[in-house]
């Protein structure tokens, strides 16, 4: 399941409907939760505008997902990502993983909010409680962790 949303979401009900759809063989699900934080050191953040490019950003997180489904023993994969404005705190992201074995459902995860972070088109925007605001970039720790995943497939095929 795919949503990119401006409406917050409940992640115990995402987690349930997760589980009924992977089935009685799902040993455990892995997921992650983001929340909107101070990325400002000298003003708190007031709120965070995220925009996204509608269809591709969609059609961006399937592509994730199913990669993930495609490297790790997954039985099912939840998607879901905010966008508008958001107050400081508010929910932003959530991710699922579901799998026989919690190890697949980690990585899955993991690999998943990984990727997200570098490839899927999202725009933030960052406004103070003093008034300033700024676009946020890209932490190139991000982009060397997404592509640790594709090392670690690689060194994998390498190396058996």
């Amino acid at each position: 399941m795919i949503s990119v949303q401006e409406a917050d979401f409940d992640g115990a009900a995402l987690t349930a409907a997760l589980r009924e759809r992977a089935g009685p063989g799902v040993g455990g699900i892995v997921t992650f939760v983001g929340y909107v934080r101070d990325y400002a050191p000298d003003s708190p953040t007031e709120t965070l505008y995220l925009e996204h490019y509608p269809g591709m950003c969609e059609r961006e997180l399937e592509d994730i997902a199913a990669t993930a489904r495609a490297r790790w023993n997954l039985d099912g994969t939840v998607i879901v990502h905010r966008v508008g404005a958001l107050s400081r705190n508010a929910q932003i992201v959530f991710v699922a993983a579901a799998s026989a074995h919690r190890g697949d459902a980690f990585r899955g995860c993991e690999y998943i909010i990984d990727a997200l972070k570098t490839r899927a088109p999202f725009w933030k925007r960052e406004t103070l409680a003093g008034g300033g605001s700024f676009w946020v970039e890209q932490r190139q720790s991000d982009q060397d962790r997404t592509d640790s995943w594709d090392e670690d497939t690689a060194n994998k095929k390498e190396h058996p």
